[in-house]
This record gives C-alpha cells, structure tokens and sequence, in this order.
C-alpha cells in the first residue's frame, strides 16, 4: 500500500474543493458587486430620468461663500431641487458684483429655466436681471430683494421682523436711557435697511437710544473691530450692541473680552451660527436671530420647479416694493434664541448637538 501516494490524492481533492469554493464564493461575490452596480446605476438612472423628462434647469447665484450659512443654502436648495427632478447650475461671485453679472449673463445665454439670485449688490443687478426677463426667464430675488427689476417672486425672512427681535432683547436687558451701537452688514445689502427699520421701530418706544452706527463693506466681519473701537473712544459707555449678524457678534464679542467687558455688554446677531449658540450659553451673547436656512433653500426651490412649470405662485397677496415694482414675497418668520430656549429651538431640533454647543462650557452646566 502506497500512502505516499495516497496521502498526494488526497492533497488534490482537497486542493480541488477548495478552488471551487473559491469560485464560487468569487462568483457570489462578482454577481454581488455587479448586483449593487447595477442597483446604484439604475438609481442614478432614475433621477436622470425624472430631470430629463422635467427638462427643468435652474440657474443659482450666489453673492459669496464666505458666510458658512450660504454652503448651508446650496446644499439644501440643490437637494430639493434634484428631488422635485430639476438640475441646478452653481455660480459665486466671490463678492464681486462684476463677477455676478457677467455669471448671470452666462446663465442667461445657457438659457437656464429659472434664474434664483443672492445679489452682491442689491441696486447693482436690476439691468442683467431685467436681460433675464427679456429672455423669458423666470426670476427668483433669493434672500435679498433686488432693486428695480420686478423679480417674479421675493423670497426671505421677515427682516423687519429681525430687527424688532434684536431690539426688544436690548429694551429688556439694557438699563433705562442706555447707549446703543449698531453695526451692521453692507449698505448694498437691502435687509441691512430693513433690519435697521424694525429696530428703531422698537427702540422708538423705549428710553434707549442710538449713538453710533457702522457697517462692515462687503459682510467683512473683521471692519467690525474698528467700527467697534472708534465708537468707544466716543462713546465708553455703551450699554448694548446690535450686530447685523453672528459674525459681526463674534468679533465684537472677542475685542470686548480685550478689555474683559464680554459678558457685560449684551450684544445680540442673527443667523443662528454655531458659534453664536456657544457664546449665548457660556453668556457672551444674549441671543441670536434664528433663521431656518434650509426651509428657506427648500421653499425656494420648490417655488422656482412651479415657475419653471407654469405654475401660479400663492404668496397669499404679500408682496414687497424694490423700488419700482410690487415683488410678490414670501417671508418666513424668523425666531429669538436666547438662553432659555436655546436647547429646544437648535438641540432639541437637531440643527446641533448638545456636545458642540455646551463645547467649552463646564461639564455641570450640561445639566
């Protein structure tokens, strides 16, 4: 008896069993792999599908991507946009309003179904957004109205709204007959105008007044400190400061611990910014302006696919002057986040975890 032998046989069975497992299990894994291929293409098969048979293009300005809320804006409004079977085209002037123009231009010549617009400069686009309608394009005033050029539809928040929010948590927090500074965002920015209108409109009842105000060009957070600087050495006795968004609060914010006076001055912004939700918890800032950017990106786009379809635009009557023209408007209503509802309004929601809010707190403030 050969064992040897025997023992070499054996060898070969075994080695054959375990190639053809190893076939097989290959060919599962193949079949696998092509099977979620093929899965993943006809998805992507399918969302072409409904934009081709929509035929929808929507063009998409954007004044800059600066501010961390416009990426929010873009992801959201391109999202929406992709789900309701349109195709969205990206522009960013980069702040430049020159840049914005000729962008609009290439967007009108790519003969794009709905043109939405962040205006750089909201008196600057009336002419190439009057080219658009000329065109046939419908036309979105996104955020920002633009001046003069009869936009088919506005829409925003209610920036008055805004301001009369920011005012009525300094009547509450500041001393009577207390000094007030406001430092705002561009002058070219029309809801800087609107914003300011709803905060006198408050402060007017009250014994606090205004006794400097300031923009920063362009939303450049960083003027704010010489803004801020000039109007102390005239006026060391303010009592609280209104800031045109969470940015502008920030740098304020951080120019007055210089002198270990954050905290003491209230200070409040809009947007809603991470930042600013930590600040109002570790008692810096006393509220912010809550904006729901991504309702805002969402209604947008789902107005813009009803324009583009022919659609009537219900705005239940509202509408906004730019000027020369009564703008149907959309106006989402803003919300005040202070510390009280902080938690509700931005944790509890899920537009930030408590992790990152309470991040350079004390660990027994997490409650």
């Amino acid at each position: 008896m050969n064992t040897g032998k025997g023992c070499e046989n054996m060898k070969r069975r075994k080695a054959a069993v375990l190639a053809a497992g190893v076939l097989i299990l290959s060919g599962s894994l193949l079949f696998a792999g092509c099977k979620g291929r093929e899965t993943q293409q006809e998805e992507t098969e399918e969302t072409e599908a409904v934009q081709e048979e929509s035929g929808i293009s929507i063009g998409l300005s954007f004044d800059t991507f600066v501010l961390d809320r416009w990426l929010r804006d873009r992801d959201a409004f391109v999202a929406a946009a992709e789900s309701l079977g349109a195709e969205t085209n990206v522009q960013n002037a980069n702040g430049d309003v020159e840049e914005q123009i000729d962008q609009i231009r290439y967007l009108i010549r790519k003969q794009v179904d709905v043109l939405v617009v962040v205006a750089t400069d909201c008196q600057a686009l009336s002419e190439v957004m009057t080219e658009a309608k000329d065109a046939g394009i419908k036309t979105i005033s996104y955020d920002r109205l633009i001046q003069n050029a009869g936009t088919d539809l506005y829409i925003s928040f209610d920036n008055e709204k805004v301001g009369e929010l920011m005012a009525e948590t300094l009547v509450k927090e500041v001393p009577e007959n207390g000094e007030i500074f406001m430092i705002q965002g561009s002058e070219e920015d029309n809801n800087v105008e609107l914003v300011r209108k709803g905060f006198q409109k408050v402060l007017s009842g009250s014994s606090l007044k205004v006794v400097y105000t300031a923009n920063c060009q362009g939303w450049r957070a960083e003027l704010s400190v010489d803004a801020l600087n000039e109007g102390l050495e005239k006026f060391p006795d303010v009592a609280g400061i209104m800031c045109g968004n969470d940015g502008i609060a920030n740098q304020v914010i951080t120019t007055l611990a210089e002198t270990r006076r954050a905290g003491s001055i209230p200070v409040v912004g809009q947007d809603g910014d991470l930042t600013a939700c930590q600040r109002i918890v570790e008692g810096t800032q006393s509220m912010t302006v809550f904006k729901q950017m991504e309702k805002e990106a969402e209604t947008a786009a789902e107005f813009a696919v009803k324009l583009a379809r022919g659609e009537d635009i219900d705005t239940r009557g509202a509408v906004m002057n730019d000027g020369s023209y009564d703008v149907p408007a959309l106006l989402l209503e803003p919300v005040a986040v202070n510390r009280d509802n902080l938690d509700e309004i931005v944790i509890d929601s899920g537009l930030y975890s408590r992790e990152d809010v309470y991040l350079n707190v004390q660990k027994d403030l997490m409650g």
